[in-house]
């Protein structure tokens, strides 16, 4: 293959590479000690091959500026699978294949070449589309939807997969495909359409065209317009924020930059990637301690060697030594050049000739056209193994070695490995008894809750429910999942038969919640009553209970 992706994991950090090397392990006790309801659980998570390629859907419309829907299907397919629990192919990464096999960008390819594509990729599953646009530009506007999902071992395409609505609610039409192509692929997949359907958020549909369109601009000048245009109609839009910012990064307006890519909230999984190029920002104005600290943030989540080297470099730019995070990155990515010879500089700063002879030797074995480290050799072999002189030998001339920053992020290998470490965690977790793997599940659903991540939620619930079917705590977190898409019905439902399994207060606030919408009050109150009952102290059960004191009712 010409770029395997799975490949793209050797450059993991050492943290990454040791839980990898954990994998056998965990595998083969939840081979010899996990039940049969184990192993049914781990199989919801994993059925088979997972890598995704969407390509762009076709335009059947006759309209060449509604070209950029066909475009918006990637991203939208790419997020909510990524939610299901797939690993999808980047635009980058769909775009190098194309280039390598001599297609252009718009190519809309045949069977043929689709498969050629998704080979290069080694995608497991390519799905490809169309849709047209009926009465365009007029109020009652319509668009019609088909998608297939081609199984690329199998060499099968699936029926096609449809669904229409008014344009104005092209989000819903989109991730109804989406939701419809995860069950085709997966066919334990449970989390429900409404889930799908309100994972947009608040994004406005403009903001999104913007976005779309801004990505994919000819022009620096209108990327820039139209990203901002984005940000500007919706403000907390994070996709939009960090293409904005690593726009402005790419147009050298490094302080915008940084200050855009602030805005990203650390909760928001786009955050990583936001701060590793807010800190190249503020590394490139001299802002070294921020810098460092940007670096860091996204180390401690997922270290990948780029990112370590990059803290590393912050750190020795402010007189630290940056030793321990350049011999980190080494232990992950012994075959790059740059990180040798950062190692080299920061051994150095110890006085230590041995060890920076040693590394320097390493880079130049790696990439011998380097006249700053053949020079860096040259004169610590000159000290002949002597501190006396040292820094008068290195410093002569003015020369000054300094440690090198890298300013690319892989995309593929921070996804490759976040979905690598996220298998890793389901068969650890397949090792342990079905209770606490239902326990360990439902507070992973309840961190995504608190994200609103509603897809990712609802798969760690039932994740937790196929492990024990009587979990009351992941019943009622399907009950919240269910309230915030607009289920009401089945919100009330979920809760009703969580509280049948055990009394909780996150079921008791469901049905407060919903009552209360619907001025039940003295039924809110009841159920309040009951929180209050099993935590006096909850913060959720007493601010309700200050809501309904307002509207006259008392808790009993």
């Amino acid at each position: 293959m010409v770029r395997n992706l799975s490949g793209t994991i050797r450059r993991l950090s050492s943290f990454a590479i040791l839980l990898a090397a954990l994998t056998s392990c965990c595998l083969a006790r939840a081979q010899s000690q996990a039940s049969e309801d184990a192993s049914s659980a781990a199989d919801i998570r994993q059925p088979g091959g997972r890598l995704v390629l969407v390509l762009p859907f076709e335009n059947r419309s006759g309209q060449a500026n509604l070209n950029w829907i066909g475009d918006s299907f990637p991203y939208t397919l790419d997020q909510r699978l990524t939610s299901a629990g797939f690993l999808t192919i980047s635009r980058d990464d769909r775009q190098y294949a194309m280039q390598h096999l001599g297609l252009p960008p718009d190519f809309r390819p045949s069977r043929a070449t689709t498969i050629r594509i998704a080979q290069t990729l080694d995608a497991d599953f390519v799905v490809i589309g169309s849709f047209n646009v009926i009465n365009p530009g007029a109020s009652d506007s319509r668009i019609e939807v088909q998608a297939q999902v081609l199984e690329v071992n199998q060499l099968r395409m699936s029926a096609p997969l449809v669904d229409s609505s008014e344009l104005s609610r092209l989000f819903d039409v989109e991730n109804a495909i989406a939701w419809k192509v995860a069950g085709r692929m997966d066919p334990h997949f449970a989390v429900a359409e409404q889930t799908f359907l309100a994972a947009s958020g608040g994004v406005r549909l403009s903001s999104f065209e913007d976005y779309i369109r801004g990505t994919s601009a000819p022009t620096q000048e209108e990327r820039l317009n139209r990203l901002k245009a984005a940000v500007a109609e919706t403000p907390n839009y994070s996709a939009a924020l960090l293409a904005l910012g690593k726009e402005q990064y790419a147009a050298l307006q490094y302080e915008a930059a940084a200050a855009t890519l602030a805005k990203v909230p650390p909760s928001d999984r786009m955050a990583l990637e936001a701060n590793f190029y807010r800190g190249l920002a503020r590394f490139n104005i001299a802002h070294y301690a921020e810098a460092a600290a940007a670096f860091a943030f996204v180390a401690a989540s997922l270290p990948l060697p780029e990112v370590v080297n990059d803290e590393g470099v912050a750190a020795s730019r402010q007189g630290k030594d940056a030793t321990a995070l350049f011999t980190q990155v080494i232990a992950a990515d012994p075959n790059d050049a740059d990180y040798h010879f950062n190692l080299a500089v920061a051994l150095l700063g110890r006085s230590d000739i041995a060890g920076a002879t040693h590394e320097v030797e390493q880079a130049l074995n790696l990439h011998g056209d380097d006249p700053e480290a053949t020079e860096m050799l040259a004169r610590l072999q000159a000290t002949h193994d002597s501190t006396a002189n040292l820094k008068s030998i290195m410093s002569a001339g003015g020369f000054d070695p300094t440690t090198r920053i890298r300013r690319t992020w892989s995309e593929a290998s921070f996804r490759q490995a976040a979905f690598q470490l996220d298998q890793m965690r389901a068969l650890q977790m397949a090792s342990l008894p079905p209770v606490q793997q239902a326990v360990q599940y439902t507070q992973l659903g309840d961190e995504y809750l608190a994200q609103g991540l509603l897809p990712e939620a609802e798969q760690e619930f039932h994740t937790a429910l196929a492990a024990n079917p009587r979990s009351a705590a992941a019943r009622a977190g399907i009950a919240q999942v269910r309230e915030r898409s607009g289920s009401t019905d089945d919100a009330r439902a979920e809760a009703q038969s969580s509280l049948q399994l055990a009394p909780n207060v996150a079921a008791y606030l469901v049905l407060a919640r919903i009552d209360l919408q619907i001025n039940q009050l003295s039924e809110s109150a009841y159920n309040v009553a009951n929180a209050l009952r099993l935590e006096p102290n909850n913060s959720a059960a007493l601010g309700m209970k200050t809501a309904l004191a307002a509207r006259g009712q008392n808790i009993p």
